[in-house]
């Protein structure tokens, strides 16, 4: 069965519905911050698998709008994002990335060594290991044929989409507990007064009217252009990058130039309009993401993935906990990021921004993790992790 583009939003919405219900009716759930895209997603996706083995009716979706959401989402992070905020997290940017590329190493290390240890080849452990967790689908798509043609490992492409879709299930599980329990073990002051980044806590619906939300509209179509241009002009000095990262910049750009030449427009940086189509936007994307997941699929290669999984999850709680939030400064800030790199590491950047979000709607904004998390995750890691697979395929390939 085949749904087109507007069945899936139909479905996207009703299952962000499902997560909220169910969220709101489990105090568990929100005490652990857990992303209600999320649990909606993920009982949908479990919900279509039971209607395959009962039925044997596969169920596919049409995922162009989830395409442009994930745009969209990218482009009100770069919009939420002023220069004084960009220069108080530029120390803890350079911090964070030089971690993320050292738990690269010690991501691929670990997978190695334990697919060493069961006697499989050591590529099986870096295929388990950064391409798919830290690389998410794409990268596992992109390495399979260099896996499975030049290190004889022909089901490079079920294990890589396998491990991706595991770790993004996980990543959004499991950086919300991490939050809760820094806070909670640190006793730490949490976020004070302010706008959130993304979203806004509840029963706060009334104060966003129709000319914010027109304006933020305008705004996001304006940076969508300036960054889809933005990359073309990349393109032709040779540099290739996904279109949610220039548009990202772009954001970044108009928001902190366009207001100081036009003083007298009420830019929307800062407004629950803009915060409001953001969670929106990562809502439905996540929605649409999990929801789709053929868990079937997974069911043969589960078994044998299943340890490397749970070593990866104990490394990442272990590395977030006891070294990315003392190097972050060990405050609030530096739990919201533990929060997000815990998905990024194991998942994607909208499954990070996903758990900061649920951490900060619950306990206060924290501004700087928004623009950090997205600049590390959506641009730094891709580039960092295409260098160290390379080098890791010539050392144990």
């Amino acid at each position: 069965m085949e749904l087109d583009s507007r069945q899936t939003l139909i479905i996207a919405i009703l299952v962000l519905y499902l997560g909220r219900f169910i969220n709101g009716r489990l105090q568990l759930l929100r005490d652990y911050n857990i992303p209600e895209p999320v649990t909606g997603g993920l009982l949908a996706s479990l919900g279509f698998t039971l209607v395959y083995v009962f039925s044997g009716a596969e169920i596919s979706f049409d995922m162009a709008n989830r395409d442009m959401l994930l745009i969209v989402f990218f482009t009100t992070i770069g919009l939420s994002s002023r220069i004084d905020v960009l220069k108080q997290g530029g120390k803890s940017l350079l911090v964070l990335l030089v971690l993320a590329v050292i738990y690269l190493f010690l991501q691929n290390m670990l997978g190695i060594g334990i697919a060493s240890l069961a006697g499989a080849p050591p590529g099986l452990g870096l295929l388990t290991g950064s391409v798919s967790l830290s690389g998410g689908h794409g990268t596992a798509i992109a390495w399979a044929p260099t896996f499975a043609n030049d290190y004889g490992m022909p089901y490079a492409m079920e294990v890589g989409l396998a491990c991706a879709t595991f770790g993004l299930i996980f990543g959004g599980i499991l950086g919300g507990p991490i939050a809760r329990f820094l806070v909670w073990r640190n006793k730490l002051d949490v976020g004070g007064s302010g706008d959130l980044t993304v979203g806004f806590r509840y029963k706060e619906h009334e104060i966003i009217n129709v000319d914010g939300i027109l304006k933020v509209l305008l705004v996001i179509a304006i940076a969508i252009g300036v960054g889809i241009h933005l990359n073309e002009l990349f393109v032709s000095w040779g540099l290739r990058l996904p279109d949610f990262v220039t548009c990202l910049f772009a954001g970044i750009i108009l928001t902190n130039s366009l207001p100081r030449f036009l003083p007298r427009y009420q830019w929307p940086t800062g407004t629950r309009s803009l915060a409001l189509v953001s969670d929106v936007s990562l809502g439905l994307f996540l929605s649409m993401s999990l929801m789709s997941l053929q868990l079937w699929a997974l069911a043969d290669l589960a078994g044998s993935i299943v340890i490397l999984l749970v070593a990866q999850i104990v490394l990442i709680t272990l590395f977030t906990i006891f070294v990315v939030f003392r190097a972050l400064g060990a405050d609030y800030d530096a739990a919201v990021i533990c929060s997000g790199y815990s998905g990024l590491a194991l998942g994607a950047t909208p499954t990070a921004i996903a758990n900061m979000t649920a951490v900060t709607k619950s306990l206060g904004p924290a501004p700087r993790a928004f623009v950090i998390v997205p600049l590390v995750g959506a641009f730094f890691i891709d580039l960092s992790n295409a260098l160290i697979i390379n080098t890791l395929l010539r050392w144990f390939g």
